[in-house]
């Protein structure tokens, strides 16, 4: 089932020197129930792409749609909160809120009742396989891996279908990265969510169902993986 559709999309950005086209025309759609990867140079225009299904910003030619609605007659906060979801290789994690309250963090912003999000982010940490001894612990005390599992479990707050990640192992040694991307690949087969991946790790590409690969703000090739 289709959950993003990209329509001749198109972006450039603009400086005082010059006139960059980032997208030329993109069209594409995303399925729910798969895993993405989105390859290319930097500058490419992959970042550009993952920034604009993020709800950051909106196409200045073209159209996005999330589940068949424009999303730039959306709120693009209240889309950020309860429908598209960025897991960052920075982790972004607020220092001073404990794993839990980092994971409760966008349901707080939705107005969820307070123990209700407690015990949502308790079960959201234990689905991506934290342990209890690390619910009140602050970032700082826990590993790399770890706090990429805060950051997943942060992002399914919401019942969020659509995970959009940014490098999400590019701080992370090969076997938290691998447990990163299997974790990640079960949100899209078991979970039905659409994960999104803009990677040069090609032990990422290798795992996913479907490798975009842009080049100089183009879809160049779609390859379909038998994973």
């Amino acid at each position: 089932m289709s959950i993003l559709e990209l329509k001749d999309v198109k972006y450039t950005y603009h400086n005082q020197y010059q006139s960059v086209d980032a997208l030329k025309g993109v069209s594409y759609t995303f399925k729910k129930g798969k895993m993405y990867a989105v390859v290319g140079k930097s500058g490419s225009g992959k970042s550009t792409m993952l920034s604009l299904l993020a709800g950051l910003d909106v196409p200045q030619d073209g159209e996005i749609k999330y589940e068949g609605k424009s999303v730039k007659s959306m709120d693009l906060n209240e889309y950020r909160r309860t429908k598209a979801a960025v897991i960052y290789q920075d982790f972004k994690l607020f220092p001073l809120l404990t794993v839990v309250e980092n994971i409760m963090y966008p349901m707080e912003l939705c107005k969820v009742k307070g123990s209700d999000a407690k015990e949502r982010a308790k079960e959201l940490a234990k689905k991506v396989a934290l342990p209890e001894a690390l619910f009140n612990r602050f970032p700082g005390m826990i590993s790399g891996g770890e706090q990429q599992r805060v950051s997943i479990a942060r992002a399914l707050s919401m019942d969020r279908k659509l995970i959009l990640a940014d490098e999400p192992t590019g701080n992370l040694d090969s076997e938290n990265g691998n447990n990163i991307i299997d974790i990640l690949k079960r949100l899209a087969h078991e979970d039905n969510c659409c994960v999104i991946i803009a990677t040069h790790d090609l032990g990422i590409v290798e795992k996913t169902d479907v490798v975009i690969s842009i080049v100089d703000g183009t879809i160049a090739e779609i390859k379909e993986n038998n994973v």
